[in-house]
């Protein structure tokens, strides 16, 4: 079929490699665990409408050169300059590549603290906590359009999913009022927010590498020397920016979240010579006071010391839908005498639940218990083992336990059913 049609733009990578890199001073570790995603653009329109291979860099070995820079950058450590680095050998070594759009994900370790000389507490020289859910994340995109002998590098960086709440210290009032209005104004209340922190750099000119591999990359400006504080290059940045960002939700007196992000941003570009933007997405996440009027107990605002959060209602709501189904089923198959299609899920429900109650371990793992039996029943009876994986209330309970102690229970209970999912069938 012949159809009148322009590619206008094209662009392709590869998404989400993981990098886990260990650097090693001696007994001294340091580690750091990106998720990165490495995109490029140049001459490769061919392969789109001519169907014409011979421009592509396959994107296996888009994934081998980002290890391979990820094994040999001595930028490692800090996700600017090794986002700064892999672009700008993409760029230098394919002629026909002149954009290169990389993405580093950080996921946050911090050391574990150990006694020390006279039990003062000390860093551990090699052992290290997830601290926390929120990401540093770094995009880069190295420009070789104009000429491959100076680029051009755009650089933003940020944090992602940093779940703060403070219980007293903001209010919300003298809001428009009208007939729509149902919201009731508060001089005091809980704040809670999952931080989106994006800062933009200036744009910067960038040397490409003088080697004829094109593997060498030198960061133009040092500590100490002029430009450095407050750039790119600055290491302090990012955690100048979660200071801010922290300190800032914490002892403003908030009117309002606009009016505290307008003063987390102000903080952060003044701190920061080369910072230019910088854009907040502060999500209210609301926690409801619990009405127990009917009990004669003023639980109301503000007396309120008993909240729910409010996203977990619909995860009760699909619960007990679940359960109501699974009830109709366990009537149909009991009437029709299918009592063994009713004991199988029946003593895995309750065993699966004694053990999700009782244990302590990681909801990410099936209780083991219970995952042993649901393979001896795909061993033994797979229609048993097929009604039992019906059994929706043994994949809800599993969510609802997963959700409890997670900053985002939406993704905890989509995480948590494709686990258990994964787990059954496995």
């Amino acid at each position: 079929m012949s159809v009148d049609s322009t590619l206008t733009a094209a662009r392709y990578g590869k998404d989400k490699v993981r990098v886990f890199r260990v650097v090693r001073e001696g007994k001294w570790h340091h580690i750091v665990e990106y998720n990165v995603t490495a995109l490029l653009e140049g001459d490769i329109a061919t392969s789109y409408t001519e169907a014409d291979n011979s421009v592509v860099v396959a994107t296996d070995s888009i994934k081998n050169i980002t290890y391979y820079i990820a094994k040999i950058s001595p930028y490692i450590l800090n996700a600017e300059k090794f986002a700064i680095h892999l672009g700008t050998f993409f760029v230098s070594k394919y002629t026909h590549i002149h954009k290169a759009f990389i993405t580093v994900e950080q996921l946050r370790w911090s050391r574990i603290s150990v006694p020390g000389e006279q039990l003062a507490a000390e860093d551990h020289s090699h052992a290290f906590f997830r601290d926390g859910d929120d990401k540093r994340v770094v995009n880069v995109e190295i420009d070789a359009t104009a000429s491959k002998s100076t680029l051009t590098a755009h650089v933003s960086s940020g944090i992602s999913d940093l779940l703060v709440l403070k219980s007293t210290g903001s209010a919300f009032t003298s809001f428009v009022r009208d007939e729509y209005t149902t919201l009731v104004e508060v001089d005091d209340r809980i704040l809670s927010t999952s931080v989106d922190l994006t800062y933009k750099f200036a744009p910067l000119q960038i040397e490409p590498p003088k080697d004829e591999k094109k593997l060498d990359f030198v960061v133009p400006v040092k500590k100490g020397q002029e430009g450095y504080e407050g750039s790119v290059w600055d290491e302090e940045v990012p955690s100048r920016a979660r200071k801010a960002t922290l300190e800032t939700f914490a002892v403003d007196e908030s009117a309002s979240v606009q009016a505290t992000l307008y003063k987390m941003a102000q903080r952060v570009i003044a701190e920061n010579a080369s910072i230019k933007d910088v854009t907040y997405k502060l999500p209210n996440k609301h926690y409801i006071p619990v009405d127990m009027k009917y009990l004669g107990v003023d639980n109301t605002t503000p007396l309120s010391v008993i909240f729910i959060y409010s996203s977990l209602v619909p995860f009760f709501v699909l619960s007990f839908s679940f359960i109501l189904l699974l009830g109709v089923w366990s009537i149909v198959a009991f009437k029709r005498r299918w009592r063994s299609l009713v004991l199988g899920p029946v003593v895995v429900q309750f065993v699966f639940s004694v053990e999700v109650l009782l244990s302590s371990s990681s909801p990410r793992k099936l209780p083991t218990f219970t995952n042993h039996l649901l393979q001896s029943l795909f061993i033994l009876q797979p229609r048993l083992f097929i009604t039992t994986l019906l059994n929706a209330r043994l994949l809800v309970l599993y969510s609802l336990r997963s959700c409890i102690s997670a900053a985002d229970p939406l993704v905890a209970i989509r995480s948590s059913f494709r686990q258990s999912m994964a787990a059954v069938i496995h």
